[in-house]
């Protein structure tokens, strides 16, 4: 619904679940992968994409997730979720409460690559997507919410592609629960994706994306405390 991925809630659903950590990422970014796949399918149909909006961080992410995802093999992992589930709780305050019209600065091609090549980073380090870092910093900056969650649906699977090709050079890979695991995230993928086109206002979009920051961020530091 938001179009950012799954990965997010099912690394530490599945990880609580007792799936090894790196495990559990590669789950996720399957996860992504195929949730946000379906989304931009629908996207493409309806002709809702701006590619132009798109293309910089599309190019971007996916080439630098995959350097991200193997320095996650020499970075304190406890370090990188406290600090990641702090950024997600500022995030989703920004974006409930944090009103800021669009900036032509921010609307420059080269602009959008730099924030690329940095939430590709992080997004490689954590095992994500990244849409859950991408979304609420490009709302903080002014654009439309639904236009926003449109295009990271086409950034969040290249990027989680990229990211998986990385993993699986050094993950032992589960064939039956990534085949679960994406059967179910492509029917909910359908039924997100529809909600979000024709059942929510662009605030509610924002409630809703806030809302999964707020309870995300709590969950992947509660085991810190």
């Amino acid at each position: 619904m938001a179009g950012t991925g799954a990965a997010m809630a099912v690394i530490p659903v599945l990880h609580f679940l007792g799936i090894p950590f790196d495990l559990a990422k590669v789950t996720g970014l399957v996860v992504g992968l195929t949730t946000t796949g379906t989304s931009t399918v629908m996207n493409i149909k309806r002709h809702v994409l701006d590619i132009r909006f798109a293309l910089p961080m599309a190019l971007t992410l996916p080439l630098f997730a995959p350097i991200g995802a193997q320095c996650s093999r020499c970075v304190d992992e406890s370090i990188v979720k406290l600090l990641f589930a702090l950024f997600m709780f500022i995030s989703a305050t920004l974006i409930l409460f944090y009103k800021k019209k669009a900036k032509k600065n921010f609307q420059r091609p080269w602009i959008l690559a730099i924030i690329g090549s940095v939430v590709g980073l992080l997004s490689g380090l954590l095992g994500v997507g990244g849409g859950n870092i991408l979304l609420p910093i490009l709302i903080f900056l002014g654009y439309d919410a639904k236009k926003v969650a449109i295009a990271v649906s086409l950034i969040v699977p290249l990027t989680a592609l990229t990211g998986l090709l990385s993993y699986v050079t050094f993950v032992p890979i589960d064939g039956w629960l990534l085949g679960v695991s994406a059967a179910g995230a492509v029917f909910g993928g359908y039924i997100g994706n529809y909600l979000m086109q024709f059942k929510l206002t662009q605030r509610q979009i924002k409630i809703v994306i806030a809302m999964i920051l707020y309870a995300l961020a709590i969950k992947m530091a509660w085991p810190y405390f």
